[in-house]
C-alpha cells in the first residue's frame, strides 16, 4: 500500500479514510486475480473486451477482405479529411502543454517523491531514450521521407480533380534546389521532433507520476482519477484502457506491415526473393516466431539481449553511411536543418486554412495518429525507467534528446540520399518505392551487400522487439497494471499482433488499411490524452501542496 505523502492532496470521497489507499486496494485487485483458463489472467473485462474483438476482427478481416478493405479506405479517407485539424491542434497542445510545464512551478515535482533518487545514471538513462527512438519507422522513412519530400517540393504544385494536392506550406520551392533540400528536411523533422515526443512525454509522465507517487497501478486509466474519482475502476476506466489496447494494437501491427514490406524488398534486392502478400506472410509468421521465443525467455534473456544488439547495428551502420556520403554536407547540414525546421514550424503546424492537403492529410494527420497509438507503448517504457527525475528534467531530456537522434538519422540517411541526386545525378532512390528507397541508396555506396543485409537484419530486429515489448504493454494494461501477468497471456497478445498485421496486409487495401485502422484508433484516444493533460495538472497541483 502507498504511503500517505505520496498521496496527499487528492481529494478524498465521503466514507473514505484515505481516498488514494482504499482505492488502490480496489486497483489491487485488478491486479492480483486468480489466473483462469489456459493461464490467461481475465479476471479484468479489459482482456476479455479486447481480446474477443480482436479476434472478431480478424475473423471479418479474413472472411470478407474486399468488404473490410472497402470500409478501411472509407474510414481512412473519412478521419484524415474531417479531423485533419483536430489531429494537428491536438499536438500543437501537447507541445504547448509540455512547454508550460518547463517553465512553471510544477515542473520542481520529482517523479517518485521529494526523496526519490533516479534508477539510472544520465549516461544509462539518455541511451534509453535514445532506444525508444528508433525503430522500423526510422528504418521504413529514413531515406524515403527526406527524398519524396525534396522531389514534391522542387516539383512545384500539382492539381487532382480541381483541387490543389501540393505540400509546399509557403507555396513550394519550384525551380529553388537549395530551397528544396531545407524545405523537405524540415518538412521530414517536422513528423520525428518536438511533436511526436511530447505525444509521448504527455503519456509516460501521466503513468510515472501516478505510479510513482501515487501509487496506482502502472496502467491508462490511473491518470484519470484526479477526474473520475472511484469510478475509474469500473466500467470510464475500462473503456480508457481498451481504447489504450486497441490504439496499441493497430499502432504496432501498422510498424509490423511496414517491416514485413521493407524486409521484402530488402531480400528481393539482395537475393532475388519473390515480392507479394505470401512472402509477406512469411516473414510476420516467422518473425513473430521469434517474437514468441524472446517472450518465453523473459525482459532481460529476450527483448534486452536483441536491443542492445540492434542499438549497435544502428550506429554501425549510421557511422558507415555518415563516412561513405558527403560527410562534410552532412554534418553541416545538420545544423541547417534544425533551423529549417524552426523556420518552418509554424506553417507546418498550422491547423486552420492549409492548401497543402495531400501533406496535411496524407503524411501529418496519419503520423500523428500513429505516434498516439504508440504513446502507450513508448509512455510505458519512458516511465518505467524516468523514476528520480523532476518533471522539468523530464520533459526537456524526453523533449530534445530522442529528437536530436532522429534529426541526426534522417540528417545522415535522407541527406545521403538527396547529395546522391544533386551531386551524382543518382535517381534509382528517388524512383523507387517508399520500401526500397533505402536499399537502393545503399547501393550507390561501398559494400553494398553487408550494408544491405545489416538493413535487413535491423528491420527484422526492430519487428522482433516492437512484438516483444508491445505484448509487454498490452499485457500489463489488460491485466491492470500487473507488469509479471502470466507468460501465456503475453504469447497471445504477441499472435494477435501478428495476425492483426497479417490480415490487414491480405485486406484490399493492404498497407493503407493498416493506415487507415491506426489513424480510426488514434482519433478517440487523442481525446483520451487532451483530457490526460488535465489530469496531469491537478496531480502535480497536489503534489506541490
Amino acid at each position: 500500500m502507498a504511503e500517505d505523502s505520496t498521496n496527499q492532496g487528492i481529494p478524498e470521497p465521503e466514507g473514505h479514510v484515505n481516498a488514494i489507499d482504499t482505492e488502490y486496494e480496489i486497483g489491487q485487485d485488478n491486479i492480483d486475480g486468480s489466473v483462469g483458463p489456459f493461464g490467461f489472467d481475465i479476471h479484468n473485462p479489459v482482456f476479455l473486451i479486447s481480446g474477443v474483438a480482436i479476434v472478431a476482427f480478424v475473423f471479418y478481416t479474413l472472411a470478407l477482405p474486399e468488404q473490410a478493405g472497402a470500409v478501411f479506405s472509407w474510414l481512412f479517407n473519412t478521419v484524415t479529411k474531417s479531423f485533419d485539424w483536430f489531429f494537428l491542434g491536438a499536438a500543437n497542445i501537447f507541445v504547448i502543454f509540455c512547454l508550460v510545464l518547463i517553465v512553471t512551478p510544477l515542473g520542481k515535482v520529482r517523479l517518485g517523491g521529494a526523496e526519490a533518487t533516479p534508477d539510472y545514471t544520465y549516461v544509462g538513462w539518455f541511451a534509453m531514450l535514445f532506444a525508444a527512438g528508433m525503430g522500423i519507422g526510422l528504418m521504413f522513412y529514413g531515406v524515403s521521407e527526406p527524398l519524396t519530400h525534396f522531389s514534391t517540393s522542387l516539383g512545384g504544385t500539382t492539381v487532382e480533380n480541381g483541387v490543389r494536392t501540393d505540400w509546399a506550406p509557403l507555396g513550394g520551392a519550384e525551380g529553388d534546389e537549395a530551397a528544396a533540400i531545407r524545405l523537405g528536411m524540415a518538412a521530414t523533422i517536422f513528423h520525428w521532433g518536438l511533436h511526436p515526443w511530447a505525444i509521448y512525454a504527455v503519456v509516460a509522465l501521466s503513468l510515472a507520476l501516478f505510479s510513482f507517487n501515487k501509487g496506482l497501478p502502472l496502467t491508462i486509466r490511473s491518470a484519470f482519477y484526479p477526474i473520475l474519482g472511484e469510478k475509474v475502476w469500473g466500467w470510464p476506466g475500462h473503456i480508457i484502457d481498451t481504447l489504450a489496447v486497441f490504439a496499441t494494437l493497430f499502432g504496432l501491427a501498422t510498424s509490423l506491415g511496414f517491416g514485413a514490406t521493407q524486409a521484402n524488398a530488402g531480400l528481393n534486392e539482395l537475393f532475388g526473393v519473390p515480392i507479394g502478400s505470401t512472402t509477406e506472410v512469411i516473414l510476420i509468421s516467422a518473425i513473430t516466431t521469434v517474437a514468441l521465443i524472446s517472450v518465453l525467455r523473459g525482459l532481460d534473456g529476450g527483448v534486452k539481449i536483441l536491443s542492445e544488439i540492434n542499438m549497435g547495428l544502428a550506429f554501425v551502420l549510421l557511422l558507415f553511411t555518415l563516412l561513405a556520403g558527403h560527410t562534410l554536407a552532412i554534418l553541416t547540414g545538420f545544423g541547417d536543418y534544425l533551423l529549417a525546421y524552426i523556420e518552418y514550424l509554424p506553417a507546418l503546424s498550422n491547423p486552420i486554412g492549409r492548401e497543402d492537403v495531400n501533406f496535411m492529410q496524407g503524411w501529418t494527420s496519419f503520423y500523428w495518429a500513429w505516434w498516439i497509438s504508440w504513446s502507450p507503448f513508448v509512455g510505458m517504457f519512458i516511465a518505467r525507467v524516468s523514476r528520480g527525475r523532476t518533471v522539468r528534467e523530464f520533459v526537456i531530456c524526453v523533449l530534445l534528446i530522442p529528437s536530436l537522434v532522429c534529426v541526426l538519422w534522417m540528417s545522415v540517411f535522407g541527406g545521403v540520399a538527396i547529395q546522391q541526386v544533386v551531386q551524382e545525378g543518382y535517381t534509382a532512390a528517388q524512383d523507387a518505392a517508399l520500401e526500397l528507397k533505402l536499399f537502393k541508396m545503399l547501393d550507390f555506396l561501398p559494400l553494398t551487400g553487408i550494408t544491405s543485409l545489416v538493413g535487413i537484419v535491423l528491420v527484422i530486429v526492430f519487428f522482433v522487439t516492437s512484438s516483444d515489448s508491445g505484448s509487454l504493454v498490452i499485457d500489463t494494461i489488460t491485466a491492470g497494471g500487473k507488469v509479471d501477468a502470466p507468460v501465456p497471456q503475453r504469447v497471445f497478445w504477441c499472435v494477435f499482433e501478428g495476425a492483426v498485421a497479417i490480415v490487414l496486409l491480405l485486406s484490399a487495401g493492404g498497407l493503407a488499411s493498416l493506415q487507415s485502422m491506426v489513424i480510426s484508433t488514434g482519433l478517440p484516444f487523442t481525446i483520451v490524452l487532451l483530457i490526460m493533460c488535465w489530469a496531469i495538472i491537478k496531480g502535480l497541483a497536489s503534489e506541490r501542496r
